[in-house]
């Protein structure tokens, strides 16, 4: 095949240096391994673009979405917006502890720290546990 010349492509992609942009990202992605859709007869990556442009085996709108995309930095997400979900009426939501009205709230045990320890000191086993536990002193000499 003869050389592909700007003039072979400029038809598909009008502007030059947009042109320059998505065959020189096209190129690197080849170099990156994307798959090849002509025959590439020993050519460079560069030229590979511009024939796979000038052909139109990818659309010049599939590799400016593609260098669009490789070019951002944050990606748009589509979120939902706040008034999409619709909202529970008052007399159907259920009460919640500490927000709605104080006499619907169950009540809460307040404990002080030294009867927290307290309470888990009675929990705690006075021996070691039987199930080969951390190996203690008993252990270490049998």
């Amino acid at each position: 095949m003869a050389r592909v010349t700007v003039e072979d492509c400029v038809d598909k992609v009008p502007n030059r240096f947009e042109l320059v942009l998505l065959a020189a990202h096209r190129a690197r992605s080849i170099a990156n391994g994307s798959a090849i859709t002509i025959d590439p007869d020993n050519d460079k990556n560069p030229v590979v673009a511009l024939r796979e442009i000038a052909e139109r085996t990818i659309p010049p709108e599939d590799m400016r979405e593609s260098l669009i995309h490789s070019i951002q930095k944050n990606v748009e997400v589509d979120e939902p917006e706040a008034a999409a979900a619709p909202v529970l009426p008052h007399e159907r939501r259920s009460p919640i502890l500490g927000r709605d009205d104080q006499s619907s709230d169950t009540q809460v045990d307040m404990l002080t720290e030294e009867q927290l320890l307290r309470g888990l000191e009675s929990m705690t086993p006075s021996e070691p546990s039987s199930n080969g536990g951390s190996g203690g002193p008993r252990e270490r000499g049998r």
